[in-house]
This record gives structure tokens, sequence and C-alpha cells, in this order.
């Protein structure tokens, strides 16, 4: 047994001594590092006392838009860590192009009587979308909670990662670095942060006298294939530099950039967003944006549980900050 706590105790990073009480349920533990421990378990394959095991107190739906993209795989364990640590049971939705839709995910989620739902950039980020399936949701008298792509329109509350903050701190990095042509490389038009970013686009390059009247912003998919075409129109068009909207579509920029005979970042730059799991072990490792995934969940679940309890959180956005993380993949502007 010693050597098993040890073992959780090093995964957990807390002590045999805390460790012990989780495991034999004294008091004197926060929730958070209980979870940290009960993590520790199962991550190291222990099967997890019974004593330990938790009656859940009830349902909570998570639509997530899919799981390809390694960032909404993050906002579902951050999630459901939340969710976890109130003893909700997390019921994941996830779409795919082709599957099952949004709507037929809340049918079946209002059949299983769920106390909530979370919906991580769901159709209400699209502009297209019809928005009267929230409300006939809030008139339904289920509690709803959105995550990135914020709509006045909706009565519920919203969490984002800062939009305007993460494309600042992108094109100031790179105007550091002494690029004068810098590019973005960017989803969709009909999404909530698509937009977003654009405008905060034009205005960062406004600010740093870079607006020349030019094309300075290729719109594609949200995809590597997405990114490497955006970056080629970039390319052609002679940025040093290319912003992309997501970490993949980073990849992709990678791929179109070497595929043009040229090398990152000692011809050209590319910055990603998202900062998903292995970009820091891509070749060269990938400068981004790090959405504060943890921080956004958290308050996404805090709203939904204060819902769920009578109250009414404020319908004013939760905007949280992003941090830039520099690495390999850029550098200075080629003379």
């Amino acid at each position: 047994m010693q050597t098993r706590l040890a073992d959780i105790a090093q995964q957990a990073q807390v002590s045999t001594a805390t460790v012990s009480r989780v495991l034999n349920g004294r008091p004197g533990v926060s929730g958070a590092t209980r979870q940290s421990v009960l993590a520790a378990l199962d991550m190291l394959g222990y099967e997890r006392p019974a004593s330990l095991t938790t009656k859940s107190v009830g349902l909570v739906g998570l639509v997530v838009p899919e799981l390809t993209n390694p960032v909404f795989p993050a906002f579902v364990d951050a999630i459901e860590q939340r969710l976890s640590e109130e003893r909700f049971t997390p019921l994941l939705c996830t779409q795919s192009p082709g599957g099952t839709s949004e709507d037929r995910y809340v049918e079946v989620l209002l059949d299983h009587a769920v106390n909530g739902i979370v919906f991580v950039s769901g159709l209400h980020a699209d502009k297209q979308a019809n928005l009267g399936r929230y409300q006939r949701l809030r008139n339904s008298g289920v509690p709803i909670v959105l995550v990135n792509g914020y709509n006045a329109e909706i009565d519920a509350p919203f969490v984002s990662t800062d939009d305007e903050a993460a494309i600042d701190a992108s094109v100031d990095h790179l105007v550091a670095l002494g690029h004068r042509r810098i590019g973005l490389a960017i989803g969709p038009d009909r999404f909530v942060p698509t937009r977003r970013k654009v405008a905060a686009f034009g205005a960062a390059l406004a600010r740093h006298g870079l607006d020349d009247g030019g094309v300075h912003v290729s719109s594609s998919l949200y995809t590597a294939e997405g990114g490497q075409a955006a970056a080629t129109d970039l390319l052609d068009s002679g940025h040093t530099a290319i912003v992309c909207g997501s970490d993949l579509m980073a990849l992709g920029a990678i791929r179109a950039v070497r595929s043009n005979g040229l090398r990152v970042p000692e011809d050209v730059s590319v910055l990603g967003y998202d900062d998903s799991l292995l970009v820091a072990f891509a070749d060269p490792p990938l400068t981004t944006v790090r959405q504060p995934v943890d921080a956004v969940c958290r308050a996404a679940v805090d709203a939904l549980l204060a819902e769920m309890r009578g109250e009414k959180p404020s319908r004013v956005e939760q905007l949280f900050a992003p941090e830039l993380v520099v690495r390999g993949s850029t550098a200075r502007a080629p003379v």
C-alpha cells in the first residue's frame, strides 16, 4: 500500500497523508484536492474503493461540436471535472458532419430529464442559425449556459475567451518581430468568434499602421486542410507571418509554407490559437494563444449551478483573457 500511496501522491501532487485521508474518507481535504486524488487513481489504473463512490445528484447535458479538434476534448474534460466535484453526471453529446444534430441531442437530453445543459461552440455561435431553439429550452424551464459565441438575443449566461485580446497579442508579437505583411487564416464568417477575430485583426493592423488596403484575411475551414488553403492564398500575396484561427489551421499553414519551398519560421512565421494538446511537440513547436479552458469551464458550470438553484446569473458575457505562448514557429521577419 505504501508504494501505491506514493504513486498516487506523486501523480496528484499531494502528500501521502492526504491520499490516505481521501482513501479513508476522513475530513480535512478540499473538494479540489479530493478530485485530484480520484483522478490520479483513475489515471494509474487503480479501482476506486466502494466507499468513495458518491451517488450522482443529477444529470447535465454537455453538447460539443466534435472531438477531432483537440481543444474540444479539453473543454469536455474540464467541464466534467467541475460537474463531478458537484456530484453531477455529464451526458456527452458530440456532433459530426452528417451525424446527430444539436436539436436531436437536445431531445434526447430532455428525455433523460437533465437538470441543465452546457453548449460549447454550438449553434448559438452561428449567426445563420435560428435561435428560437434556445428560447424554447428556456421556456421549458431547462437551465442552459453557452460557451464561446455570444448572442444577446439568447436569455442565458455566456462565457467566452476574449477573441479581441487573442488577436491583439498575436499581432503585437509579430510586429515586435519586425513583420509588416501579416495575414489572418480564419474559418467561416458566419461564426461569432470568426467575426470577432476578423474585426480585431483589422483594428490591430490599423493601430500598427499596416492597413494598406490590401487583402490580409483568407477564410476557409477550421481544419488543417482549411489552414493550408488559406495560408496558400496569403503566401501568394507576400505575407511573411500568418495568424491562424486554430492550431489545426496553423499546422495546415506550416504545410503550405513548406509546399511553397519556404521554411518556418525563417521565411514565414505561423501562429496558432487554442494551445491544443501536442502542439508544443510539433515541428517546429507552435507559437499559439492559449485558451483559458479551465477558467472558462469552471465559470460556465458555476453559472449553470446558479441557474439550477433558481438564481439568475448576469447576462453580461464573461470574457476570459487568453495567454500568448511563444515557441519555435515565430521569429524575426526575413530581411
